[in-house]
């Protein structure tokens, strides 16, 4: 019985383990069936999405991406420098244009090999005359290697080779070492039409890889007709119509219009980042110098924008267009004028007795009324010859003498040092510790502030001076040093122009040498008779214009306006008039300022007065004259060794209502240390001549 339970038990057990089992296969495989299902929904899921994905990319938004695809292959290229804009005088004469110029250039297509750049070296240099002169040793050995790889490959050592791969040399390092190690008996082997591939493969090469690189400037009819006939062939080359500068009146104001780069110059490499980020490539022609660099934001052209269809055809998409043109406030024909006449006249001063130092004269005229530039020249005696020195008038200083004494004048006025009609003894005066100082003529005897301006009274403004320091004229006294003195002329001086920046439109210009500090008492009589410090020609044009008008230093310019360029040449519409710059006004009264332009009325018409003869009465001038004494090195030993004279004259006319200034100098026009003291008159007879040039134009 006991066993018959026992039994009954197990099986209840084994039926329980049996029935569990099952039991368990049954959920399992459901588990298994629903994960499937489950399986097979998500990837029916994620097949439906990338689907509907796959159907919009393909058809809904083919379109726009069809639009994407097309805009990033889309490539365009410019053209080479379009002309740049015409530069017209006052009276829009065209002076500086552009003449049209077969130029041949060569682009390298990204999939040319060396080899093929050899082959058009060699079938193109025939045809082209191009001088070969220049080509470097290094160039030579570069074109070597290009042309005989194989051969220069076994100058390599295989230790060499390993230590490229060990890192200890890179591949640049190798072909240095391949160009280092060809023999000159190798490169002796060169025959004339070799050289001349390797200057033509330089050239093809020059700059960077796939820039358009100009091959030959000004080609010949029969060099630009063999690229064009043969331009399916050449790969790269092509002919174009570039342009140069000409000047349709020569050299007249030449130096001051400037340069224009080349496209085998390109940029000039100390403003190469400034142009780069504004757009410019490295081959664009631009303004190197003055006034066509001063204004190359609107003479630059718009080049012309091309399609690139596939690696050898262009599609034009918009065409190139000439800059704008800028009209200057120069007259030309009165800048001939004067050029004419100071050519004349520098060549005949230096036939007289004591101008062995004399080298130039200036000249510049200006509307005082506006600060343009009317005309503007300087000619230099070189030997034989008469060369152009016009940009010394802004760039080269010189000590200015007695025309200063306006301004001077004008600090005693404002200071009381001196009163309107006052009385002075004009006599040498003498100061402790330094030599007598006297006026021109040893002894004027009792003068005003009239005839102390119209005879270049010395002492008058020595005496004002001495009061301005805080001091009365004594003989033998000792003149105290005051600073503030100093600050006091100074700062009229700076407020005519005088050792300040004029703020004329050109890239550079020189304020003059001033003194760096001040500690010699006496100094201070020099400054007032314009013997201290150093001013360029433009700063005394300046100051006399500020006295013309009565009173407003404004900035002298060269540009009048700028016109829209057109497709042939007539002139477009204006997009810039330049206005009058008044850069201060003199602190001072009318009164001050009308009394020191009585003065300079006397100078011109005064019994007397030393300006007597440089204008011609009828054109009823004002002016100062000027001689300074000046001092220069004569054997260029750095060392300052002789005496000179430097004479000057500002003026302007008429003087009841000025319609233009003029300013001449002459330094180093004679010295006192010859067996003569005659003094050569070349700043009287040029500034006769160019103020009857001048009313004789305006005039009629």
């Amino acid at each position: 019985m006991v066993e018959y339970i026992l039994v009954e038990k197990r099986d209840v057990k084994l039926k329980k383990l049996h029935l569990n089992k099952a039991v368990k296969k049954i959920n399992y495989n459901q588990i298994v069936s629903r994960r499937f299902i489950v399986f097979l929904v998500v990837l029916l899921l994620a097949f439906g999405v990338l689907g509907i994905k796959l159907y919009t990319v393909m058809v809904v938004d083919a379109k726009d991406y069809n639009e994407q695809l097309e805009e990033l292959s889309y490539t365009t290229v410019e053209g080479t420098s379009a002309p740049r804009g015409r530069i017209l005088d006052r009276n829009y004469n065209v002076i500086v244009d552009n003449k049209a110029v077969k130029s041949i250039t060569f682009k390298k297509d990204k999939d040319m090999s060396t080899s093929r750049m050899i082959e058009l070296a060699y079938e193109v240099a025939p045809h082209l005359e191009l001088s070969y002169s220049s080509l470097t040793d290094r160039s030579k050995r570069e074109f070597y290697l290009a042309k005989y790889k194989d051969l220069c490959d076994k100058k390599i050592t295989d230790k060499e080779r390993e230590q490229v791969k060990t890192g200890e040399l890179s591949s640049n390092d190798l072909e240095e070492l391949k160009i280092e190690r060809i023999t000159d008996s190798e490169l002796a082997s060169f025959t004339e039409e070799d050289l001349r591939a390797a200057y033509l493969y330089y050239l093809m090469n020059k700059g960077y890889t796939y820039d358009e690189k100009t091959i030959k400037e000004e080609a010949t009819d029969q060099e630009y007709a063999y690229i064009a006939e043969h331009n399916a062939d050449l790969d790269g080359f092509n002919t174009v119509l570039d342009w140069e500068r000409v000047y349709p009146y020569g050299d007249t104001f030449r130096s001051v219009l400037g340069t224009v780069s080349t496209t085998t110059q390109g940029l000039p490499a100390e403003d190469k980042e400034e142009y780069l980020a504004k757009g410019y490539a490295l081959n664009d022609r631009v303004g190197l110098s003055y006034l066509e660099k001063e204004y190359e934001e609107y003479l630059r052209g718009e080049k012309a924008e091309y399609e690139v269809v596939n690696s050898h055809e262009l599609k034009l998409i918009k065409e190139g267009k000439r800059g704008n043109d800028i009209v200057l406030s120069i007259d030309i024909n009165l800048q001939q004028e004067v050029e004419k006449i100071l050519t004349e006249q520098v060549l005949a001063a230096k036939n007289e007795p004591n101008t062995e130092y004399y080298d130039h004269s200036s000249v510049v005229i200006q509307d005082p009324n506006t600060g343009e530039i009317l005309a503007m020249a300087s000619k230099k005696v070189v030997g034989d010859k008469v060369v152009d020195n016009t940009t010394s008038i802004f760039m080269l200083p010189i000590t200015p003498g007695s025309v200063v004494k306006g301004a001077s004048m004008l600090v005693g006025y404002n200071t009381g040092a001196v009163q309107i009609g006052e009385y002075m003894v004009d006599e040498c005066v003498k100061v402790a510790g330094a030599p007598e100082k006297c006026s021109s003529v040893d002894n004027l005897g009792r003068i005003n502030d009239i005839t102390a301006l119209a005879k270049s009274s010395n002492v008058y403004q020595f005496k004002a001076a001495i009061r301005v320091n805080g001091q009365e004229y004594s003989r033998g006294m000792k003149l105290n040093f005051n600073q503030s003195a100093f600050d006091i002329y100074r700062n009229m001086y700076h407020s005519f122009g005088l050792g300040v920046a004029t703020g004329i439109d050109l890239p550079s210009e020189s304020i003059g040498y001033g003194a760096k500090q001040d500690t010699n008492s006496g100094n201070l009589l020099d400054f007032v008779m314009g013997q201290y410090e150093s001013y360029t020609p433009l700063q005394l044009s300046q100051y006399v214009s500020t006295i013309a008008n009565g009173g407003s230093r404004l900035a002298p310019h060269l540009l009048k306006e700028v016109h829209a360029s057109t497709e042939d040449s007539s002139l477009g519409e204006t997009i810039l008039t330049v206005e009058k710059e008044v850069l201060n006004t003199i602190d001072t009264t009318p009164e001050y300022m009308a009394r020191v332009k009585e003065g300079f009325y006397a100078v011109m018409h005064a019994s007397g007065g030393y300006g007597r003869g440089y204008i011609d009465d009828k054109w009823d001038a004002a002016g100062k004259t000027g001689t300074s004494q000046s001092f220069i090195d004569t054997d260029n030993n750095g060392v300052i060794d002789t005496e000179t004279i430097t004479s000057s004259f500002v003026g302007y006319a008429p003087a009841s209502s000025p319609v233009m200034s003029i300013m001449v100098t002459s330094p180093n026009s004679s010295h006192p240390n010859s067996n003569t003291d005659y003094a050569s008159l070349v700043t009287l007879h040029i500034t006769k001549a160019v103020t009857d040039k001048y009313f004789e134009l305006y005039s009629s």
